[in-house]
Parts: structure tokens; sequence; C-alpha cells
């Protein structure tokens, strides 16, 4: 089933998102993201060193526990 698109929040709103180990492989745009408007999906390695941040849009992820 489809998710209606006022569920989805906006790709590379925010320049920071804290993310889980449940969020893991962490991917840019995250998958609740609209995709129309935003670039390629990119997997980012987050896991040895805790923050990473996408090449296309500079977004920041730290990871929290």
């Amino acid at each position: 089933m489809k998710a209606r698109d006022d569920t989805l929040i906006p790709a590379n709103a925010d320049n920071h998102y804290e993310v889980r180990r449940v969020d893991l492989p962490l991917s840019c745009p995250m998958p609740g993201m609209r995709l129309w408007n935003s670039h390629p999906r990119v997997y980012l390695p987050i896991e040895e060193t805790g923050s990473a941040r996408c090449p296309y849009c500079s977004a920041s992820y730290t990871l929290v526990d």
C-alpha cells in the first residue's frame, strides 16, 4: 500500500538529522521523505564513526542510541 503524500516529510528540509540503529542502513534521502524534489538515493556509512554527511545535499546525520 502506498503512503499518502501528506504522511511524508519534505526531503532535505533540515540540515541535521538524528537517526537510530533501527533506521540503518542509512540513506539520504531517508525512506520517509518525498523523493520527487531530491537527489538520487545514496547510502551513508554511519556505523563506525557515529556521524555522516550527504555528498549531494550536505545534510548531516548523527547516530543516537
